[in-house]
């Protein structure tokens, strides 16, 4: 699974009516083919963030992304659009679990993480 490594992610206005989906950040999440990712925010971001994939992509505070496995001659890896929602331009801490493993990802959603803004 491959997610930005960008140090900003450029948010804007998502037209939204939950507080918490104000600003919106799309960004594709890529998972290799066969494989199911579960994402959440970090516990503690439940009313400040949320995430989704697909058309249309629902905000939640978790999603799973299940990649189907791929036919002969078809790509190893698979794009799903989506993004981040948040309540305001912030460092957003997700959850991710694939395989056995779990690691915590850090996302600038219209501010870096180190708390300066977009250059």
């Amino acid at each position: 699974m491959a997610v930005p490594d960008r140090a900003v992610l450029p948010a804007e206005e998502s037209g939204e009516a939950d507080p918490a989906a104000r600003l919106f950040a799309k960004w594709g999440l890529v998972v290799r083919a066969g494989t199911i990712v579960d994402l959440r925010v970090a516990p503690g971001w439940e009313d400040d963030a949320r995430i989704g994939w697909g058309a249309p992509a629902a905000p939640a505070a978790s999603v799973r992304v299940r990649a189907c496995a791929p036919n002969v001659g078809q790509r190893q890896w698979l794009a799903f659009v989506g993004g981040t929602w948040v309540a305001r331009a912030t460092c957003v801490p997700l959850m991710v679990r694939s395989s056995g493993r779990q690691d915590r990802v850090n996302l600038g959603i219209g501010l870096a993480c180190g708390g300066t803004t977009a250059p």
